[in-house]
């Protein structure tokens, strides 16, 4: 395992002490893409794709899933790819964005990969492990979703880009989508079901990208919008909508048409976490990077607009907290 540690000392006028900040983006000697985001036991985990294309002038090369963590949202420990396409006997390529959630003291995995000629087109699977590092391993044998089970649009290409939640009552769903974004309930199990799928209305420009996300007694589903892709949002007093659409929350990020993003909380701070073809000289559309900045709600509960930063965030521990 490696150690990625960017620190840039900022002198903090106020108290005259020292910060470490993490400089965007946040790892340079990998290309990570689709970032996801699950906060364990005074940790995050970030999950992202690996973007493995040799230059930027043909098309996406993604054959496995990283794991990276941090208990301060600077100082990152690589632990390598924890899942593959490989792993998934139905699965023939194209690693794309993916999200992990935990439940019972399992940890599920849902990914986006591209179905074999059985069942022709994109899927959305799932593996499980005991530990938010895994091992994994494909939970069921099969694709939890395949392209023949929407029917919204003709492109074999919407059933990508999964997102996950696990509402206050217990009740699991699913959410993913690209031109047409879908939801269904899941059973308990988390690897079925349980329901008919229903496709989301009201988002403007939808495109791909769903992240759902709570904040107080507000859920967000935010979704990249538009091409070249900025990150929109809509507000809900229920998981099931309806969906009110409050704007743009990110532009463009630079360099690459797509965008992607996970929003946490972590120790008392709130984070948008997006990939970006810019900050590095040979980065680009198909060679992308994660950059994380900070996130901001107003009074009312909407989401200011993300600054996006060279300088990325600052150290934010356990420890630190405790000195506040």
């Amino acid at each position: 395992m490696r150690s990625f540690t960017k620190p840039l000392v900022a002198a903090v006028a106020s108290c005259c002490a020292a910060l470490t900040y993490a400089a965007n983006p946040i790892f340079t000697d990998v290309f990570t893409a689709d970032p996801a985001a699950l906060v364990h036991d005074g940790k995050v985990y970030l999950y992202t794709g690996h973007d493995q294309a040799k230059d930027n002038t043909k098309f996406f090369e993604m054959h496995d899933w990283l794991v990276f963590s941090s208990d301060d949202m600077v100082n990152w420990e690589a632990h390598g790819p924890r899942l593959q396409v490989k792993d998934f006997k139905w699965a023939k390529g194209d690693a794309w964005a993916s999200q992990v959630i935990e439940r019972d003291g399992k940890f599920y995995w849902y990914i986006t990969a591209r179905h074999n000629d059985t069942k022709p087109g994109f899927a959305i699977g799932v593996a499980v492990g005991d530990s938010p590092l895994g091992p994994f391993k494909d939970a069921l044998g099969k694709a939890l979703i395949t392209n023949d089970m929407t029917t919204a649009t003709s492109n074999d290409w919407d059933d990508i880009d999964p997102s996950v939640w696990i509402d206050d009552d217990g009740q699991a769903y699913l959410f993913w989508g690209n031109t047409k974004a879908y939801y269904a309930k899941l059973k308990k199990n988390m690897t079925e079901l349980d329901g008919p799928i229903t496709e989301i209305k009201g988002l403007p420009e939808f495109t791909e990208a769903i992240w759902i996300h709570k904040h107080k007694d507000n859920f967000y589903l935010s979704y990249a919008m538009g091409f070249p892709e900025k990150i929109g949002y809509a507000m809900s007093k229920n998981i099931n909508g309806p969906w009110e659409y409050k704007g743009i929350l990110n532009e463009v990020a630079g360099n690459t048409p797509t965008n992607h993003q996970a929003i946490i909380t972590f120790n008392d701070k709130h984070y948008f976490i997006y990939h970006t073809g810019a900050g590095r000289p040979d980065g680009g559309q198909y060679r992308r990077s994660v950059s994380i900045d900070e996130l901001f709600y107003n009074p009312d509960g909407t989401i200011k607009r993300i600054i996006m930063t060279s300088e990325g965030v600052a150290a934010n521990s356990a420890v630190n907290k405790a000195k506040k």
